[in-house]
């Protein structure tokens, strides 16, 4: 059976933060947050470097802590397969602000390249419909990827979409690596200078 097609993962990152406005955006660690660094470098970013599972229960927490914003996780599918629980945790608390956008190569990528388990038949948006989102899909294309932004941008969430990527590595962007840093600048980008002590 021939793979499904595949986006080239730059591209696609620079596709969904486009329009992004003031959306806050998580990224999970590795290439997702190189991506993004490289695409939409801004201080509403906050990198994760070494949480890795966790980037989608990062995005439930500020989604909730600010209703108001967009809040935009980019992750890869290991770092989401490592947390596959947060996606029942969202689906229970049902944030109308949050969307996940995961980049799905097939490919443990920062551990060696090792197939993951989406590559034997695992199926993310699946699992997140099941677990109550009410809007899952795995796009193949970039024609699916941009009827899908208006949903990533403001549809009603939580919504999840799965972007099966190539498993290239593009040049990489590295962002700041310091954590205390990163929270300080999202802190104030986000509430002000009066937030950072």
């Amino acid at each position: 059976m021939a793979p499904p097609p595949a986006l080239e993962r730059r591209e696609a990152v620079a596709a969904l933060l486009a329009g992004r406005g003031d959306a806050l955006v998580v990224t999970g660690l590795g290439s997702p947050t190189w991506d993004v660094a490289a695409t939409s470098e801004s201080p509403l970013n906050f990198y994760l470097w070494g949480a890795m599972g966790g980037a989608a229960m990062v995005g439930l927490g500020l989604a909730l802590a600010q209703p108001s914003r967009r809040v935009i996780v980019i992750t890869g599918d290991g770092e989401l397969l490592m947390g596959l629980g947060s996606l029942a945790t969202i689906a229970a608390a049902r944030p109308a602000n949050l969307a996940i956008a995961v980049l799905d190569n097939e490919h443990y990528g920062e551990t060696g390249m090792q197939a993951s388990h989406t590559a034997c038949g695992v199926d993310l948006a699946g699992m997140a419909a099941a677990a109550g989102f009410p809007s899952t899909l795995t796009l193949t294309s970039a024609s699916q990827l941009s009827h899908w932004l208006p949903v990533l941008q403001s549809g009603s969430g939580p919504v999840l979409g799965v972007i099966k990527v190539a498993a290239t590595q593009p040049p990489l962007t590295v962002p700041a690596r310091d954590g205390t840093y990163i929270k300080n600048r999202f802190r104030e980008a986000l509430l002000g200078p009066k937030a950072v002590l």
